[in-house]
């Protein structure tokens, strides 16, 4: 289900209920197009996420953590100066439509009561988040500007008269009316149904008027069937439904259309904390690494050129031999080579004499000529061992970045700083001096924390910084480690020095799943003991090298990483 105009129905009936007459109490803005407002209701903190992201639209209540940036942004300063304190005093979804505005109250410089209408537009790229005073209809500030080079209609700046978002001609379905009779006797086609109720009811997304259309093609009375489609957001239960393709979808209530119920949440914004959080995390993850994919991607592929260039000078390299052979011939034989002869057959005593033709000078005399190829021999011999040596340094650089790229690509908003600054580091990035107190006020991050079926304990990595950290010296000598063979991924310690076969199955799922094959089928997971894992002199962060291992083979599971999870 989309985030449509019966969805937001729903989700202003959560939020109402949960939210009304509470107190704004902190102000932060993580992420670029995202606003998060902690509201203290009945004795609750509800972190309330208002998002104007292009690809994820929403307002919902948010339990997952998020990092705030070292120096707030200006949209958040300003929020802090209006809305620092104030009371959400009403809820209101305008017209079935997906726009909601908090109303707030607050008071101004001289003390005097003011309404402020906080308003989320949730319409694709051309979301936002705006304040409003609502006396004068003033944009006090916008978390997108919008200028007239962009929209001529609606001009989204602070200091401009906000303007509402074009309205359309369509019917509120929650309010009276019965045109949904007719058009269910002019359209017997459930699809053309579905379709002609989109065009004529505000705030029905494709994925709803599919469900209704199903529902009045029911046996029975049409008004039953469409009040009670409309009775369920008041009412909402969060549901996950699978579809027949394997992929999922949340709703407010009943789709049965679409499929049957597989999981049922407390409330709606838990089912979208759960169903957006991977691909949330990934857009935010996108947003604040950008500067790191493109440099890493950028060397990634400047060292896979560079490798295929050397195993091509290596590969001409292997006539080395050759070089070497002709030389010794043309020594031997020296008496029947002519100044000026261009070429020569001779003998080949290593091969039966059969007849070699060897390439001559005939600017050079016969010795200087068998001298050309045991130099051009030397010089050869020499490439190899050069050659060969540059071919193990990069293939170690291109297996060093391909991590970081896992990392990145698997990485939660809080592990960026830290995969940040182990790349500046590292050299590939350029250090900002301005950054440095930043860096070292700023918490180190901890492996992430799941616990085994029997309780015990593991502890998983999620950059270079923390697996170093966990393995070579938060882990004991005889627990046990776990690492995708020959694939990026995390480090995995079993803190325990005699794993079950279910808890090394387990810890060896955490290391498929936090690693670059977690769409895999089948993934091979080592595991040995602590006491046989070394970093080699002079290694790379994250590298090191093991012997004795055995190796189980996975399937990366969600599911169970969610069950290992503590707290779920």
């Amino acid at each position: 289900m989309s985030f449509d105009g019966v969805f937001t129905h729903a989700m202003v009936t959560e939020l109402h209920k949960k939210l009304l007459n509470g107190r704004i109490s902190k102000i932060h803005q993580p992420y670029q197009n995202e606003l998060i407002l902690t509201i203290r209701a009945n004795g609750t903190n509800y972190p309330v996420l208002f998002s104007a992201d292009p690809t994820y639209p929403r307002v919902q209540i948010t339990k997952i953590p998020y990092v705030n940036p070292a120096v707030p942004t200006n949209f958040a300063m300003m929020m802090r100066k209006y809305l620092q304190g104030a009371i959400v005093t009403d809820i209101q979804q305008m017209a079935n439509d997906r726009v909601v505005h908090f109303t707030i109250t607050t008071r101004n410089e001289l003390g005097d009561a003011e309404q402020l209408v906080l308003i989320i537009e949730i319409m694709a790229r051309h979301s936002n988040v705006i304040l409003v005073n609502q006396q004068s209809h003033k944009i006090l500030d916008v978390i997108k500007h919008v200028g007239a080079d962009q929209n001529r209609y609606r001009l989204l700046l602070p200091g401009a008269t906000y303007i509402e978002p074009p309205q359309q001609d369509k019917l509120d379905p929650f309010v009276q009316n019965t045109a949904y009779v007719q058009l269910v006797k002019d359209f017997p086609n459930q699809e053309v149904l579905a379709k002609q109720l989109q065009q004529r009811y505000q705030g029905l997304g494709r994925d709803s008027s599919l469900q209704l259309a199903a529902d009045l093609h029911q046996s029975g009375d049409a008004a039953t069937h469409y009040q009670a489609f409309l009775d369920q957001f008041d009412q909402p239960t969060g549901t996950l439904i699978t579809l027949p393709n394997h992929k999922t979808m949340f709703a407010a209530g009943n789709y049965a259309y679409f499929g049957q119920p597989t999981r049922q949440f407390d409330s709606l914004s838990a089912l979208l904390d759960f169903y957006y959080q991977d691909a949330a995390q990934r857009e935010r993850v996108q947003q604040q690494a950008g500067n790191l994919i493109r440099v890493v991607k950028n060397d990634l592929k400047k060292n896979r050129n560079k490798l295929k260039k050397l195993q091509q000078t290596l590969a001409n390299t292997k006539q080395a031999d050759e070089l070497r052979l002709k030389g010794e011939i043309l020594t031997t034989y020296l008496h029947e080579v002519k100044r000026g002869m261009t070429e020569i057959e001779l003998p080949d005593y290593y091969h039966d004499n059969r007849p070699l033709k060897i390439q001559l000078s005939n600017q050079l005399s016969p010795s200087r000529n068998a001298q050309k190829y045991f130099s051009r021999y030397q010089k050869q011999k020499n490439a190899v061992i050069y050659v060969g040596e540059q071919i193990e340094l990069t293939q170690a650089e291109i297996d060093y970045l391909d991590n970081i790229q896992t990392q990145i690509e698997l990485a939660a908003p809080a592990d960026i700083a830290e995969i940040r600054e182990e790349l500046t580091q590292q050299g590939y990035l350029k250090q900002h001096k301005t950054k440095k107190k930043q860096r070292s006020s700023r918490k180190v991050s901890q492996p992430q924390k799941f616990v085994a079926s029997d309780g015990t304990e593991i502890s998983v990595g999620k950059n270079n910084r923390q697996n170093d950290q966990l393995t070579l010296k938060t882990a004991r000598k005889s627990d046990y480690w776990l690492h995708t063979q020959k694939i990026p991924g995390s480090h995995v310690i079993i803190h325990s020095d005699d794993p079950s076969e279910q808890t090394l199955t387990e810890a060896a799922n955490l290391a498929a799943y936090f690693s670059k094959a977690r769409d895999s089928a089948t993934v091979p997971v080592d595991y040995v003991q602590v006491r046989r894992i070394r970093k080699p002199n002079g290694a790379k962060p994250g590298l090191v090298i093991y012997e004795g291992q055995k190796t189980l083979y996975v399937s990366p599971d969600a599911a169970l990483v969610e069950k290992l999870t503590p707290n779920k």
